[in-house]
């Protein structure tokens, strides 16, 4: 057969229209249990030898697990994810081989074809031997949602980055350095776009100096792309009925583009951070860097979830919008990695959001939704009167959320005094300091200029008994037990304005609770209301603050050309350790989890789960180089 029996094989990108949603390929089983892609006409393995080839062409021809020896981090990429066999067996190794334990295997994987939860059971139930590895792997099972899906497995220390898309696209658009790489898509035969030329170039750009490459294939194409990648190609023994297979070896690594926001991370992992703010922000963030073993410790004056974070009852949803822009996947891959944070959580209560069209704008955006949805059915569906159904969304309940975010982290309360230069807080020296506390960096950092929001709430105890329910149209309602709330307010203060409830926002709260249910505004009338405001900091693009810190007015002298057209064309000046997890506006507790993620891996030197793109959007270094075309400074 051509190509050979190789694991983990794309569908060629013909096969179908581009849709926002990526297609499955079609299974077809032969009777031994062996998956075919229809489209591509090739197998993703054979039923009785797949395990061993991944073994011999993959695992054996990287040099592994003698690769690894002696290493706290190793990482590697993979063309084609597949049934994620490839995925597993390495695992399987890590856990029988692991050099230290604290040391860490990262696994980042692109695929445009994902299969089904279903078929991706079928095909790896050939090897009990790998149960219950597939079992947690299935339990976690990506929908076909383009973006990036994330993993940690923390009791082994493997992290599993999954870029699903076109590779074409989602290679250029990743941020990571790899030690080895599996190359294992269908056969060039089959599939000539996973092994175009173009790709060998951008594998030797996400290579470390040396890193490896296996892979099945002997073709002529691959063997003259790798070595014009600046690899050095051999021909190994091959698995089974393949004569020969290929092993690569990096000789020179190309030379790094300039890292204009500052994304390569710390040169070495921080082993202590501090984090200033115990909202979501710096909840999710410790949490994250935890979970990898660093040691942090969180201050804030007043303890934990006590501002913007401390509402009684919060509503997770998607921010949908109609076009596929940067944004709009960065809000679905941010509502996402939230979700799944939160599942089986104390305080995470799973429910459906029936929201309706505000306006006659909103149900033409919502049409043009449902026409190209960016979600599956699964978790959106139309309703009448032009709305939509927001399935497994949640309802939330702060305080608990936080507290399980923060189990066995330190947490210092009372006066808290930073010295970001040093990186020192109350006295005690740091790795690495996070900024997590809302308008209190205006204070450190001048140039930020985060924006304050006034956030009203309103809240009863007492009501009808009811099932997590929730409602949205502008403002939002809530039902959970006998608790009701709806809200909020989003209203501009000055700065330096303290958080106090009106009667003016209780009335835009009120009047919006009359449209979206008359019944709960009868419960509200017969029982004592609760108004809550807190402070919500937020920038002007409405898009929150997650990367390093730059040195602001190195920043300026080093993009000065900014201003007469010129492109940024150097590394991003610094603060040295320092980063920012801030402005999230009203959607804190979607952006925590994704947030808390990418700075762990920046803080840490593992691969980075999201695009370039959405980093680019978020990074605090954009303030001032969007300031500085626009000749603002």
């Amino acid at each position: 057969m051509a190509g050979g029996d190789c694991s983990n094989r794309r569908a060629p990108a013909t096969c179908c229209a581009m849709t926002r949603l990526l297609p499955h390929p079609t299974i077809d089983w032969k009777e031994d249990g062996t998956p075919v892609a229809r489209e591509a006409g090739d197998v993703y393995f054979t039923a009785g030898d797949g395990l061993a080839e991944t073994r011999a062409v993959f695992l054996k021809g990287c040099g592994l697990p003698e690769a690894w020896d002696g290493r706290d981090n190793f990482t590697i990429g993979e063309t084609g994810f597949g049934t994620g066999l490839n995925f597993l067996a390495l695992c399987d190794l890590w856990r029988a081989h692991r050099p230290g334990p604290d040391a860490w295997l990262h696994f980042v994987s692109f695929e445009g074809f994902p299969l089904t939860q279903e078929d991706a059971a079928q095909a790896l139930s050939t090897w009990p031997e790998l149960e219950g590895l597939a079992e947690r792997l299935l339990a976690a099972w990506p929908g076909p949602v383009r973006g990036v899906h994330h993993l940690v497995w923390a009791d082994f220390g493997v992290t599993l980055t999954l870029h699903l898309g076109d590779i074409h696209d989602t290679l250029p658009q990743s941020r990571f350095q790899a030690d080895a790489w599996f190359l294992d898509g269908f056969s060039p035969a089959r599939n000539e776009a996973m092994w175009s030329a173009g790709l060998y170039g951008l594998i030797a750009v996400r290579s470390k100096p040396g890193a490896v490459i296996g892979t099945f294939t002997v073709a002529g194409a691959v063997r003259r792309g790798l070595a014009e990648a600046g690899f050095a190609v051999a021909k190994a023994p091959g698995h089974g009925r393949k004569r020969e297979r290929l092993e690569a070896r990096l000789k020179q690594a190309p030379a790094p583009q300039p890292d204009v926001h500052g994304l390569r991370g710390l040169p070495a992992a921080a082993k202590k951070v501090a984090i200033l703010g115990a909202g979501i922000a710096g909840a999710s963030a410790a949490q994250a860097l935890a979970r990898q073993g660093t040691e942090v410790t969180i201050f804030d004056p007043d303890g934990p979830a006590t501002g913007a974070s401390g509402n009684p009852l919060a509503l997770l949803m998607p921010r949908l919008d109609a076009g596929d822009t940067t944004q709009a996947r960065l809000l679905i891959d941010a509502y996402l990695a939230a979700r799944q944070t939160y599942a089986g959580m104390d305080g995470a209560h799973e429910t459906s959001v029936r929201q309706m069209p505000k306006d006659e704008a909103e149900r033409s955006r919502f049409a043009k939704l449902l026409a190209d949805p960016p979600l599956p059915l699964e978790d959106l569906e139309a309703i009448s009167g032009g709305g939509l159904l927001h399935k497994r969304a949640m309802i939330l309940e702060p305080r608990r959320i936080v507290s399980g975010l923060l189990d066995n982290i330190r947490v210092s309360t009372g006066r808290v005094e930073a010295d970001l230069a040093d990186r020192r807080v109350n006295g005690e020296s740091f790795d690495a300091i996070i900024l997590a506390n809302a308008l209190a960096a205006n204070r450190q950092l001048d140039w930020i200029r985060l924006e304050g929001r006034l956030g009203q709430v309103e809240h009863l105890t007492g009501g009808a008994m009811a099932a997590a329910d929730a409602m949205a149209s502008g403002h939002y309602a809530l039902a959970l037990r006998d608790e009701r709330l709806w809200g909020a307010t989003f209203e501009k203060i000055e700065d330096g304005m303290q958080a106090a409830v009106s009667q003016a926002a209780r009335g835009q709260n009120d009047a919006a609770l009359d449209q979206l249910s008359p019944w709960w505004q009868r419960d509200a009338r017969m029982l004592p209301v609760t108004s809550r405001a807190a402070i919500r900091a937020t920038t002007a693009d409405r898009l929150p603050l997650i990367g390093p810190v730059p040195d602001a007015t190195a920043t300026l002298a080093a993009f000065a050309g900014l201003r007469t057209g010129r492109p940024a064309d150097a590394d991003a000046p610094l603060m040295p350790g320092i980063f920012m997890v801030n402005g999230f506006g009203a959607r804190g507790f979607t952006w925590g989890p994704w947030a808390g993620r990418v700075l762990a891996a920046l803080c840490l030197g593992g691969p980075v789960p999201a695009e370039t793109e959405a980093l680019e959007a978020v990074s605090p270094l954009r303030l001032i180089l969007r300031a500085l075309k626009r000749g603002e400074i």
